[in-house]
């Protein structure tokens, strides 16, 4: 039994409490303020709210699948008002809408219900593609709305895993029912907030001018609610901005008709150009510019002299709280490269610095360092990593669209910085190029001395032999102490030994009632385990749980013994996917035991910090979490770049920059990993920006693209972290399936970025027959596997 710390008290734990506190830190530190007209933050005057929108009392605290989190509870909009003090008078409102929620879930739950009777997989794949949406509210009529000091609107939104969201009111574009009852709030009342409580994008392009404020208050995990009510009253300070490009119409995004149109056959145009590179390079103005997020105070900056030290760069940024209230400031350095015939991106982001609480009339300095290698571009007619000759400038800025030149950085000869080889099987995509002219720079020069930089020149591994048995028997334990080597214990296994080491212990069958994400043995709610049949080695299981918002296992257990027993009544899945009849379980003889974990702010909103520190303290909640239950690994930081807003799972991943993203998953894995035995798993490798058809679909992307941009972040996070584990993606990446490519798992993973984990293939990622441009390729039906490279 592997969770022998499961409580058998239901009180609150010493554990939950600090995490739970850590958890809303994150999330206050993440809301970003994107309007204020002189309301926010509320006049101690205000003791009544009206409150209307679908959030206020069914707030969402983070995303549908895998990335949800089984919490005791968390605090909604209305909760966390409340425990700020503030009177709501609209609860016959509130209510009225709770009832007809209800409703329509118990219609929903029917419906589920009457799906498996024809299969646990009809139910299932209805509850992944098509979960439960709240039905639209009714307008707000004239004689509901109550005297008040103030208004609040919380307009929520939902998606997850297995769908993609749609370019259509009550998703990605408001109804006319919201916009009206904006409209009506704004009109009626003096002080007006629009609070989002978003995973991501939605076009707010006709309401943004209405006088008040509007709040990004994300999907904050345990205590979103109550962060959202500190930001409001002013006893925290806004200084969240945003990871991704906000555009005013859908259209503005690159190739945004394109979208899920062609589902099995997805070709990233684009290229290079993603999120605010195609903003910026190709000038067309957002309605949010990545980086954008607004303050209670006033900040100045004085920008010293830039330097080159060998072959870093340093940004040194006096900042000034010129304004009447503490708060913190975000310093962006971005860079420019030579315009040449290798296009390049207007600027690409190089740097960052989140500073501390600074005082009224406060200064602190920052300083911000990378690498010049850092700027290199991918030219794929040589295979390598070139920095062009040229004129690098260096801009310090408060997000991408306002930018200060402050210096050139200039290289007297092209230098190769990496020489790689061709892989990926190159495609010859048709990619849309901007015309940027070359840019001459008034600024100060800094030349940097290109016999600093040096050449990685890689080698790689051309194919694996077999692994020779060893002399004698050799176990787990002679590996843990360092007697014998791993490859010692695995050259004496079987092929079936080591293909039932490779798919787990629930295997590919739905046997005793296993679904996908909740297929452990050995920890109810949990995601799987390896298997425990080879015991004779010495080798433990080891037990995965679902993230990155949490680890997600069942709140509460039932113990016979030795043995976990999972009350199908109460499972979140089980319990309404299954019919009743098997829905039955012996429970004689069982104590009851709990297993409450703390639900974090969704990824997204954790990058919105712009705080690795605090990235690393969620981390340390989800590693002090696992220690407890006895998980081993846990399935995230999911980083895949926000290619589109309409992505299902973006609020699981952090950014549609790269350099961001790998450099919150690096500090996310370090604070899981300080936790001896337990580690992190890196995903979806690679490209997978679509959750339509994601096990089919087959991305075309050029290898410049694919090393910029798609596998930059999990190249970053593995050479700053060394994450213990990488999952692939489902989908084929120019031809083939992420998990049966060489050229990714080996050539790209360990040979060039020196990954030393195990990699990991998705929960049935390979469906037994794939059908393909009128091919059928016959796969292992693997739910967890681990890759052992070769042709």
């Amino acid at each position: 039994m592997r969770n022998r710390m499961a409580a058998s008290d239901r009180s609150v734990t010493e554990r939950e409490r600090k995490n739970i506190a850590i958890s809303t830190r994150i999330a206050q530190e993440g809301i970003v303020l994107l309007e204020n007209k002189g309301v926010l933050p509320l006049h101690k005057d205000v003791k009544t709210i009206a409150l209307f929108g679908s959030g206020a009392r069914r707030t969402v605290k983070g995303g549908t699948g895998s990335g949800d989190v089984n919490t005791r509870g968390y605090v909604t909009v209305e909760q966390g008002l409340k425990n700020a003090g503030f009177q709501i008078v609209t609860d016959a409102w509130l209510s009225g809408q709770e009832t007809a929620m209800l409703r329509a879930k118990k219609e929903y739950d029917d419906h589920i219900q009457e799906l498996s009777h024809r299969g646990i997989s009809a139910a299932l794949l209805t509850m992944m593609g098509n979960p439960f949406k709240e039905p639209e509210f009714r307008a707000i009529q004239q004689e509901e709305l109550a005297p008040a000091d103030a208004a609040i609107y919380v307009l929520a939104r939902n998606s997850g895993e297995g769908a993609d969201r749609k370019v259509v009111p009550g998703d990605y574009l408001l109804t006319d029912t919201e916009r009206r009852d904006m409209e009506l709030l704004a009109k009626t009342y003096d002080r007006f907030v629009l609070l989002l409580n978003v995973g991501g994008v939605v076009d707010i392009e006709c309401v943004r001018e209405l006088p008040g404020a509007v709040v990004l208050m994300s999907q904050g995990g345990s205590c979103c609610g109550d962060a959202v009510a500190k930001v409001i009253i002013g006893e925290v300070n806004p200084s969240g901005r945003l990871t991704a490009t906000w555009a005013k119409q859908y259209a503005d995004y690159p190739f945004a008709a394109d979208y899920c149109a062609e589902p099995d056959d997805v070709v990233y145009k684009e290229g290079i150009f993603v999120g605010y590179r195609w903003f910026d390079s190709f000038d067309i103005q957002p309605c949010y510019p990545f980086g954008y997020g607004l303050s209670y105070t006033e900040f100045a900056w004085n920008t010293q002299p830039v330097t080159v030290q060998g072959d870093r760069v340093t940004v040194t940024v006096s900042v000034t709280n010129t304004g009447s209230v503490p708060g913190k400031e975000v310093v962006q350095i971005f860079a420019s490269q030579p315009q040449t015939e290798l296009p390049k991106a207007a600027k690409v982001l190089a740097g960052f610095h989140k500073t501390d609480l600074i005082l009224p009339g406060a200064i602190e300095t920052v300083e911000v360092s990378f690498p010049v290698q850092q700027l290199a571009s991918y030219d794929a007619s040589n295979s390598a990593w070139v920095l062009e000759q040229g004129e690098y400038g260096i801009y310090v800025g408060r997000h991408s669209g306002h930018t200060e030149l402050v210096t050139a950085l200039t290289l007297d000869k092209t230098v190769v910085t990496e020489r790689c080889k061709t892989l990926f099987r190159p495609e010859q995509v048709d990619e849309i190029v901007p015309k940027i002219a070359p840019v001459t720079y008034e600024c100060p020069k800094v030349p940097v001395d290109v016999k600093a930089l040096e050449t990685v020149v890689h080698t790689y591994t051309e194919r694996y032999s077999p692994l020779p048995a060893p002399a004698k028997p050799v176990t787990f334990r002679d590996v843990a102490s360092g007697a014998a080597t791993a490859e010692e214990l695995v050259g004496q296994m079987t092929a079936n030994e080591l293909a039932l080491l490779c798919i787990g212990a629930a295997r590919v069958s739905f046997t005793d009632f296993s679904v996908i994400g909740n297929a452990s043995h050995s920890i109810p709610g949990a995601a799987g385990d390896t298997t425990d049949r080879l015991s004779r080695y010495g080798l433990p299981q080891c037990a995965m749980a679902d993230g990155p918002a949490g680890i997600r296992v069942n709140p509460k257990v039932y113990q016979r013994g030795d043995a976990y027993i999972n009350n199908v009544e109460e499972d979140p899945i089980l319990g309404k996917v299954l019919p009743p009849e098997l829905r039955k379980v012996d429970l004689s003889g069982t104590e009851v035991k709990y297993q409450y974990c703390t639900a974090l702010p969704v990824a997204v909103q954790i990058a919105q910090t712009w705080n690795p520190k605090l990235a690393e303290l969620a981390g340390d909640v989800a590693g002090s979490e696992m220690d407890e239950l006895g998980i081993d690994l846990w399935l995230a930081p999911g980083m895949n770049i926000h290619r589109n807003p309409l992505c299902g799972r973006n609020f699981e991943y952090y950014s549609e920059d790269p350099y961001l993203s790998g450099m919150f998953a690096a500090a996310v894995t370090r604070g899981v990993q300080k936790h001896p035995g337990k580690g992190t798993c890196i995903k979806h490798l690679a490209v997978n920006n679509q959750e339509t058809n994601r096990s089919t679909s087959n991305s075309h992307v050029s290898e410049r693209a694919l090393r910029e941009i798609y596998l930059k972040g999990f190249e970053i996070c593995v050479k700053e972290a060394q994450p213990l584990s990488a999952m692939t993606s489902m989908n084929l990446l120019n031809g083939i399936h992420t998990a049966n490519d060489p050229d990714l798992l080996t050539h790209a993973l360990r040979d060039e970025w020196g990954f030393a984990g195990i990699a990991m293939t998705d929960w049935g990622c390979h469906r037994q027959f794939c059908p393909y441009r009128g091919r059928t390729k016959v796969w292992s039906g693997n739910i967890c596997g681990l890759y052992l490279g070769g042709k």
